[in-house]
C-alpha cells in the first residue's frame, strides 16, 4: 500500500480549566480552529475571545482558560455521553432536539444551480481526498464563494474546525451556509443551529433527528444537493 492511500489520524486533546474536558481523533492540522469551534459548539464560548488557549510544547493538545462561571454552567446541565452516529461520544444535549431554541434564519437556501458550482469549489479543494478518499470536508459559503474549507478524518472535526476558523478571524457566521460531504447527523445538525447557520447541505442525505433540530431550530437541510432535484427539510421542508 503506497504512502498516499493512507489517512493521518492522531489523538488531541483539551483541557478546561485544568481539568480533561475531550480527546478527538482527528486529521493534525488547523487545531486551534477545531478546539475554539468544538467549544462554541458545546456551549461554553460564543466568542474567540472568550478563551485563552495554550498549546502543549510537548504533546498534541491545549490547556483551555474559561469563565468559571460559564464552565460550571455547562457542567451543571449534567449532560450523559452517548455513542454518536457520527464520531464517537457526544452528550444527549446534542442529541436532544427538545433543547433547540427557535430563532430566525437570515437569507435562503441556493437554487440548485448554485449549489452544485459551491461542491464543485469545495471538491477542487479537498487535496486529501484526492490522495485518500478517505477524509470528510466542510466548507462555509454566503452562496457566492467559499469562506472557510476544512478537511478532517471525522466530519464533525471539519464542522468545528470552520467554524473556529471564522470565530478566530472575527468574521460573523450567523446567516452564513455550510458545505459537508458526509451524513447530516442529529449532532453536526445542532453544531450548525447553535452557529446560527441558515443552512446545511450534503450530497447525501440528513437523519431523522438531524431534520427535526432543524425545524426547531428555522435552519434549512438540504439533501442530495448536487443532484438535479436537491431535497429540503427543516424550516422550508
Amino acid at each position: 500500500m503506497s504512502e498516499s492511500a493512507i489517512v493521518e489520524e492522531v489523538p488531541v486533546w483539551l483541557e478546561i480549566n485544568g481539568r480533561p474536558a475531550v480527546t478527538w481523533m482527528c486529521t493534525p492540522d488547523l487545531l486551534e480552529e477545531l478546539a475554539v469551534g468544538w467549544l462554541h459548539g458545546e456551549g461554553y464560548i460564543e466568542r474567540a475571545s472568550e478563551v485563552h488557549l495554550r498549546p502543549c510544547a510537548s504533546d498534541l493538545g491545549f490547556w483551555a482558560q474559561l469563565d468559571p462561571a460559564r464552565v460550571d454552567a455547562v457542567r451543571d446541565e449534567q449532560r450523559r455521553p452517548v455513542l454518536a452516529s457520527g464520531c464517537g461520544a457526544v452528550s444527549t444535549f446534542l442529541a436532544d432536539a427538545a433543547t433547540v431554541a427557535p430563532e430566525p434564519r437570515r437569507g435562503p437556501a441556493p437554487d440548485a444551480e448554485t449549489l452544485r458550482a459551491r461542491f464543485k469549489d469545495l471538491f477542487a479543494r479537498g487535496e486529501r481526498y484526492r490522495e485518500t478518499g478517505g477524509i470528510h470536508a466542510a466548507a462555509l459559503t454566503g452562496g457566492a464563494s467559499l469562506l472557510a474549507h476544512a478537511e478532517d478524518i471525522g466530519r464533525h472535526n471539519a464542522v468545528d474546525k470552520v467554524v473556529g476558523a471564522a470565530l478566530l478571524a472575527g468574521d460573523p457566521v450567523r446567516g452564513l451556509g455550510m458545505l459537508v460531504t458526509g451524513r447530516i447527523s442529529a449532532e453536526l445538525a445542532f453544531k450548525g443551529a447553535r452557529a446560527g447557520l441558515a443552512w446545511i447541505a450534503t450530497p447525501s442525505v440528513p437523519s431523522t433527528l438531524a431534520v427535526e433540530i432543524a425545524r426547531r431550530a428555522g435552519m434549512v437541510l438540504i439533501g442530495r444537493a448536487v443532484s438535479a432535484e436537491p431535497q429540503q427539510h427543516g424550516a422550508a421542508g
